[in-house]
């Protein structure tokens, strides 16, 4: 019978085995045949424990460690603080992360990859694995856990070069997204910058959506990266939980979803825009400043992904970078509106109408930055049916600036008013600017234009001179002869701002503008003043048009650094009557040096009208007849001459006061120093006599010009 026992077997004893086949190897300290305890294996693989006591935040390092974080047992002394010697920012705040998540999600263990710096300055890369024990009313109260060195692993593995590479896409993603909205000045740049080209692979996202808090309700402002536009019941929301933005403001907290599902299953309103959202993966974001949310961010991937803890803390740094240039461009349009606000109230309300003219007016303020300038327009009615004309530059950009353009706007204007010539208004702009006692000065072009006749009176001040275009569009930049900047020309005694008599034909069109039309950073201003002719000639004929084509195209679209004012004359086609060339000029009673003026223009115009030598017989007329009526009455005179037509031409001057008083002839002796003015006017011209004018009277007087002397009209 066969025995139902097997074989008997020897047990092994590793005491009894003296055999040379088995060698172990050298550890230092510890004995070939020393037992190892549970403390010294895990040291001799370069690991060690910890307990950490969450209610006292006691922690205790064993010495295996200890070793792992090149520390010695005297320096660390229970605080996980002190492993801050060790542990760098980053890397400290990926652990808490990956800690703080799990504690808050109620999970059982955590881990995590970071490094830590050695004494010697080299770095270790290291992983820690945690369980977290729970009371029994689910509280944590303790974490137990190994800490290990995984250099070594890392290094024969790709872990390291794929967190290495997500660290440095991470780290190019913040930088071209700072890089970005640093250059945003205003919500509108914003929104550009985040739903511009290449905008949401910027955040790691197929598609974005931003929105901003409006009181209790919650407005999209940009999308980008949707199938088909956002509908409008979707743009403007109550601060809810029925959609994730708003949801995401009301809590204050961010939302991280797996799929589109899992998105449609939490907000059941998105339900019948599935088709215009991604399949994948969703981030909403509160944009946060200053402890106060502003608004919300929505990135949505196309495919479905669990996010890691890196890349949500790489989500929510980028929200944070948003909500600070959004509330950083949310103070400059409020500082922007305020200082657009406080210029615009510094112009006039409105350009008066002109008999025979039209005007347009256009003023910006600089389309980047937040100052305002000092650039100014303005339109003043004068006496006898004149019209002043005046663009003005304050120096700066500044509210400064601007307080000094509104005085100075005014003062000018009540100069103007009262009838004085070009060159008194701007002497007397320039001392007021001076008494104002600022550092700011002013450029200025004032013309005063009377459209009956189409004479022009020009004084300009270290400004651009006025542009012509005629009916046949011909551009033509007048010489214009000028003085200082105002404020400067009386510190520096040299506040004579002569005048130009020009001529606007009938059809005819003036333009008169302050430099950041025509300057451009970089750009010499003679391409600038070459780019206006061009648009002027090829603009339209309607002025209003003519004036948004040029603001359009010369100012907004280059995007000027400078504010902008704009002022369009055009001289309506009239009568034969009214195509009579006339200059009309005013001396004030006060005025010591009116007369001069007066005499300044006649023989301008006079040249212009080609009138030889009746030129000194009109001149010597015009100065008797305006002595008179400054000597013999209680107002000031008002000169008007016109070319008559007719065969032969003849020039007629016509000197106006307010007294009713009529001339009389004297017959002065030898001796007398006065009494000849009527004498020498009658000795000189072809005719003259007095005519009532309603509350006062007028002297004139004719003088033929000879055949052979041509006239320009």
């Amino acid at each position: 019978m066969t025995s139902r026992k097997g074989p008997r077997r020897e047990r092994y004893d590793p005491r009894a085995d003296r055999s040379p086949r088995r060698v172990e190897e050298d550890v230092p300290g510890v004995s070939h045949h020393e037992p190892v305890d549970l403390r010294g294996r895990l040291s001799l693989n370069r690991m060690g424990t910890f307990d950490w006591d969450l209610d006292s935040g006691f922690m205790n390092l064993d010495d295996g460690a200890l070793d792992v974080f090149d520390l010695s047992a005297d320096e660390f002394d229970g605080d996980p603080l002190s492993l801050a010697t060790r542990v760098p920012p980053d890397d400290g705040l990926r652990l808490d992360t990956a800690l703080s998540e799990a504690l808050q999600h109620g999970n059982s263990s955590y881990g995590a990859y970071f490094r830590i710096r050695c004494r010697d300055g080299t770095p270790r890369w290291t992983h820690s694995q945690g369980r977290i024990l729970h009371d029994a009313e689910g509280l944590p109260y303790r974490v137990i856990g190994i800490v290990r060195e995984a250099s070594g692993e890392l290094a024969d593995s790709g872990l390291l070069r794929s967190l290495q590479r997500e660290r440095q896409r991470q780290t190019v993603m913040v930088q071209q997204t700072t890089t970005a909205l640093s250059r945003a000045l205003s919500v509108a740049d914003v929104t550009r910058v985040l739903t511009g080209t290449g905008a949401a692979l910027r955040f790691g996202a197929d598609a974005l959506v931003l929105g901003l808090v409006d009181g209790d309700t919650f407005e999209v402002i940009a999308a980008t990266g949707l199938t088909g536009e956002v509908p409008q019941d979707l743009m403007n929301a109550p601060l809810d939980d029925t959609l994730p933005l708003s949801d995401t403001v009301r809590s204050r907290r961010p939302s991280f979803l797996g799929t589109r599902g899992e998105l449609i299953a939490r907000y059941p309103r998105l339900r019948p825009y599935t088709e215009m959202l991604p399949t994948g993966s969703a981030a909403f974001l509160p944009l946060i400043a200053q402890d106060t949310v502003i608004g919300a961010l929505a990135l949505l991937n196309a495919e479905p992904a669990v996010q890691s803890t890196d890349s949500r803390n790489l989500a929510l740094a980028l929200a944070g970078v948003v909500a600070q240039s959004l509330q950083r461009a949310t103070l400059f349009d409020q500082e922007r509106e305020f200082a657009t606000g406080l210029q615009a109230t510094m112009l006039p309300r409105r350009v008066p109408p002109i008999p025979g003219g039209e005007v347009a007016v256009r003023y910006h303020p600089a389309s980047v930055g937040r100052d305002i300038g000092g650039d100014w327009y303005d339109v003043v009615p004068l006496p006898q049916g004149r019209t002043g004309l005046v663009v003005g530059d304050v120096q700066g950009h500044d509210t400064h600036a601007a307080a000094v353009m509104g005085q100075l706007r005014i003062a000018l204007r009540a100069y103007a008013s009262e009838g004085h010539s070009p060159e008194t208004v701007l002497v007397r702009a320039s001392r007021f600017l001076s008494e104002l006692e600022t550092e700011r000065f002013a450029t200025c072009t004032y013309v005063q234009a009377d459209l009956e006749s189409g004479a022009l009176r020009v004084a300009r001040a270290g400004h651009l001179g006025p542009l012509i275009c005629d009916s046949s569009r011909h551009i033509d930049w007048p010489e214009i002869r000028g003085g200082l900047p105002l404020g400067v020309a009386t510190s520096f005694g040299h506040d004579h701002f002569p005048e130009t008599q020009l001529f606007l034909e009938p059809g005819s069109t003036l333009l008169l503008c302050t430099d950041g039309l025509v300057e451009q950073p970089g750009q010499d201003i003679a391409m600038g003043i070459d780019k206006l002719s061009a648009a002027v000639r090829a603009g339209p004929g309607d002025l209003e048009t003519l004036a948004d084509r040029l603001a359009d195209q010369l100012w907004a679209s280059p995007g000027s650094d400078d504010d902008m004012a704009l002022l369009l004359l055009h001289r309506l086609p009239g009568t034969a009557a009214a195509l009579t060339p006339r200059l009309r000029l005013h001396v004030h009673q006060a005025d010591p040096s009116g007369a001069a003026e007066v005499r300044s223009a006649l023989r301008r115009t006079l040249d212009q009208w080609r009138a030889g030598s009746v030129s000194h017989d009109v001149e010597v007329a015009a100065s008797e007849l305006i002595a008179n009526a400054l000597t013999h009455t209680e107002s000031g005179a008002l000169i008007a001459m016109e070319l008559l037509p007719g065969s032969p031409q003849r020039i007629r001057l016509e000197v106006e006061d307010r007294s009713s008083q009529w001339p009389r002839r004297r017959s002065p002796g030898e001796t007398a120093t006065s009494g000849r003015g009527l004498m020498l006017v009658e000795a000189l011209a072809h005719r003259w006599g007095a005519e009532p004018r309603g509350s006062g009277k007028a002297l004139w007087c004719e003088f033929v010009l000879p055949d052979t002397t041509g006239s320009a009209y």
